[in-house]
């Protein structure tokens, strides 16, 4: 009990050859692998997008204080309080 041998295959094959016909299983294979393929095709598509994401952007320009660069700031903010 509890083993499943060769023959509970072949049974259980020759039964759903007799359900379904040659022809619906061959089918029913071909709808299998062309899922499989578009699973595989959606994975690589969606790995392709991933490493364009990652690839790195353009470095960010930042804009310097210009009292910092040594340049003085207008008189305008020299006003004592």
């Amino acid at each position: 009990m509890g083993g499943v041998s060769i023959w509970h295959w072949i049974v259980v094959g020759i039964v759903v050859m007799l359900l379904f016909g040659r022809g619906k299983v061959s089918e029913l294979m071909g709808d299998v692998a062309k899922g499989i393929k578009a699973f595989k095709k959606g994975m690589s598509d969606e790995e392709a997008a991933a490493a364009e994401a990652a690839k790195p952007a353009e470095p960010v320009k930042t804009i310097e204080d210009q009292r910092a660069a040594g340049v003085q700031a207008p008189a305008s903010e020299h006003k004592a309080s």
